[in-house]
């Protein structure tokens, strides 16, 4: 089950987990309460409930009892007829439901219930919400803030290339008669012999994309925010708008609501016009005064709604776009005040301080593990925290490139500036230090974050209880690299060399080891397939690792065991590492290697070293089957001249035909099977295995490099031919 987890989504791991029971796999103790939830996972079945909104007709929902009273906020919120209210309530009976409560735990609600939509008075916050709503809504078929990656937004040419067909064969069939003509002649610029490159054609263009326009400004007014008096009112913010009709009105924000005021672009009177339009939803607002607004308005919800889930979902996996069509540059109110706001404030859940990412991806980590739920429920909350810390790190990226960051060594020149920003480290892919040096400076430094990152990404796989990595994440914006990294906490206040207690900080001149972290790498060692090894520091006495040299280990003021820059994770590639005295095959130099890179940290990928260990592994089956099948030939051959007192040539050639028929068929099946006995039985080591047999699984193992000769278990060193280790 967990195996499965890593790398699988909840459905195959449940599949997995009854699998390996009926397989027998894992016997169920009776003592483990774990099963009885674990059926109840499976068999939790969904209700419908009905909702009364204002000024729409009541309409059914069919909701699950794991969701969250929040969860059917987000579904009216994206409904096409209740989506443009963003601050009510969900009232059961005049009470009303905490956003944060499982439906399960609220009593009463049951089948068929009726839940009431309540607008609630605003705050500033609410209406900023409300606003930034309101301007997703009518962006949402414009594809500008995709190409900008704004706010997980990604492209999707998924309709462009289906032309709205997804899976509807009727609509097909009734267009059949008159389809189109296709023209299917290349583009000009693919033609061989011309001399245009456009960039243009890698964006397919969607016709939907230019939408139908509701207003021509929405924007923040100049006269916020309302003065002390104001604020007493109620007034909460000032909109300025402009219409299709090119009707300019002044709005004001106030907790019952949004209403006209009587201020222009420069004059400021706060009263409400008559009339005032006092509407709780800005949406209401702008319908009473402006009839284009509001045909637009609803056959562009109707379009957003039509489009295909994957299209509408904003995914926490952005898929930023490297090329960008010139658009034309429209007026957006919320664009230019995230521009000028860090965003700090209103954004984060955690009121009043920003989110301590490291202690949030370490304890998401920690959460138990023991049963399916447990684990599903861990899975959940370790891709939301990644996903969160992501996009936050992205942000903060950007922000320190275009220099709205202040460094937290300012008087350094630029390449070595380090910042922190939302309790996020971010540092630049230059060469500080000369660190470097010996594996091609700034190029080498501009390659190990991916390395790092990949390092990462493989021991977090591996999930080890108590090892602990950083959360990590690499960005590549106008021309620089960016690594940002959450804080260990206490890292800050010490000198890195009375915190490294593991690994080395100068690429192995003085180099230090730990008990518990060859413990605890130990445990990853099998599945990386790293070989333990000793080094020489500097002072030529020998250190035993269980990682490469640069990986360093640091206790936290917390107490967790962190390990970090992984970047030689992987053993190198000496196709690309030129060493001296070291012969390469004959293959290998017919096409040219090794050859001269231009930095020394090229490795091995994952995949390679997985795909040779199982290609080597079915060797050592073969070779060890095919000696299993000769020692019982040559008894068999011995025993049959003793039992017939036939002549040797008769009888072994009677044999060795029967063992070649029969072999054809066993060959595979037995032969293989009694090697995974026979490997089984010797690594318990019970002592039953006779010698002959013993002799066979060794020969095995050094035939394929095997580390051990009782077993298979290939490893790798990962500073084998590191300069100056």
């Amino acid at each position: 089950g967990v195996a499965l987890m890593n790398g699988s989504g909840p459905h195959e791991s449940l599949k997995g987990e009854k699998d390996a029971r009926q397989n027998g796999h894992e016997e169920a103790d009776p003592g483990e309460d774990g099963n009885d939830q674990e059926v109840i996972v499976i068999q939790d079945t969904g209700f419908t409930v009905k909702i009364c909104a204002p000024g729409i007709e009541p309409f059914s929902l069919q909701v699950s009892p794991q969701e969250m009273v929040q969860e059917i906020h987000q579904v009216l919120m994206d409904r096409e007829d209740t989506c443009h209210r963003t601050c009510f309530s969900l009232q059961l009976d005049g009470n009303v439901l905490d956003n944060f409560a499982e439906l399960k735990t609220i009593e009463g609600l049951q089948e068929g219930s009726l839940l009431k939509v309540v607008e609630e008075p605003y705050t500033v916050r609410e209406a900023r919400i409300h606003v930034r709503h309101i301007r997703d809504l009518l962006k949402s078929l414009d594809p500008s803030d995709a190409f900008n990656g704004v706010d997980c937004n990604s492209l999707s040419f998924l309709s462009v290339f289906t032309e709205g067909d997804l899976g509807d064969s009727g609509k097909r069939k009734k267009k059949g008669t008159e389809m189109e003509q296709i023209d299917c002649t290349p583009p000009e610029h693919i033609l061989p012999g011309s001399k245009e490159r456009p960039l243009c054609a890698l964006q397919p263009q969607n016709r939907d994309w230019k939408p139908l326009q509701c207003l021509k400004v929405l924007t923040m007014s100049g006269w916020n925010p309302p003065p002390g008096n104001r604020k007493m009112h109620g007034d909460l913010m000032y909109l300025y708008v402009i219409t299709v009709e090119d009707r300019h009105v002044s709005i004001t924000a106030s907790t019952r609501g949004f209403y006209l005021n009587q201020s222009t672009a420069y004059n400021f009177n706060p009263k409400p016009a008559n009339p005032s339009f006092l509407s709780h939803s800005l949406v209401e607002l702008l319908n009473q005064i402006s009839p284009t607004f509001k045909k637009n308005f609803s056959a562009l919800q109707k379009k957003r709604v039509q489009r295909h889930p994957f299209e509408r979902i904003a995914t926490p996996f952005q898929v930023y776009s490297w090329t960008a069509p010139q658009a034309e540059h429209a007026m957006d109110c919320v664009r230019a005040e995230d521009a000028y706001t860090s965003r700090l404030g209103y954004e984060e859940h955690i009121p009043g301080q920003t989110r301590d990412w490291n202690e949030e991806l370490q304890t998401t980590r920690e959460l138990p593990r023991k049963n399916l739920p447990e684990r599903l429920l861990r899975e959940r909350a370790i891709f939301k925290v990644h996903s969160d810390f992501t996009a936050a790190a992205t942000r903060g990226a950007m922000a320190v490139i275009d220099g709205n960051v202040m460094a937290i060594n300012p008087s350094e020149e630029t390449k070595m500036q380090m910042f922190i920003w939302n309790n996020i480290f971010f540092s630049l892919g230059f060469d500080v230090r000369d660190h470097y040096k010996d594996f091609g400076g700034d190029v080498a430094a501009y390659v190990a974050p991916t390395n790092d990152l990949n390092g990462v990404r493989t021991y977090n796989a591996v999930d080890v209880e108590g090892l602990y990595t950083l959360g990590t994440v690499v960005v590549d914006y106008r021309g620089y690299r960016v690594t940002a990294q959450s804080i260990i906490p206490g890292i800050l206040e010490r000198e890195q060399e009375q915190s490294v207690i593991y690994g080395s900080i100068d690429f192995g001149k003085t180099v230090v080891s730990h008990p518990k972290y060859l413990e605890l790498l130990e445990k990853t060692s099998r599945p990386l397939k790293i070989q333990k090894h000793k080094v020489l520091n500097d002072k030529n006495e020998e250190v035993e690792l269980c990682s490469s040299v640069e990986c360093k280990g640091i206790i936290g003021n917390d107490g967790r065991h962190y390990i970090l820059d992984l970047l030689r994770t992987f053993p190198p590639d000496l196709n690309f590492l030129p060493v001296e005295g070291e012969e390469m095959p004959e293959e290998c130099k017919k096409m040219g290697f090794p050859k001269q890179h231009r930095h020394k940290l090229c490795c091995l990928r994952q995949e390679l070293v997985d795909a040779f260990v199982e290609h080597r592994y079915l060797l050592f089956m073969k070779l060890a089957a095919l000696q299993l099948m000769q020692q019982k030939a040559n008894k068999q051959e011995s025993s049959g001249v003793l039992e017939n007192g036939a002549s040797p040539e008769n009888g072994t050639a009677d044999s060795e035909k029967s063992e070649s028929e029969d072999g054809k068929i066993d060959d595979n099946v037995t032969g293989l099977d009694q090697v995974k006995e026979l490997a089984e039985t010797i690594a318990s080591d019970d002592g039953t295995v006779d010698p002959k047999s013993r002799e066979v699984i060794r020969n095995a193992c050094k035939a394929v490099g095997s580390i051990s000769d009782t077993s298979f278990d290939i490893r790798f060193n990962p500073d084998i031919f590191s300069p100056g280790m």
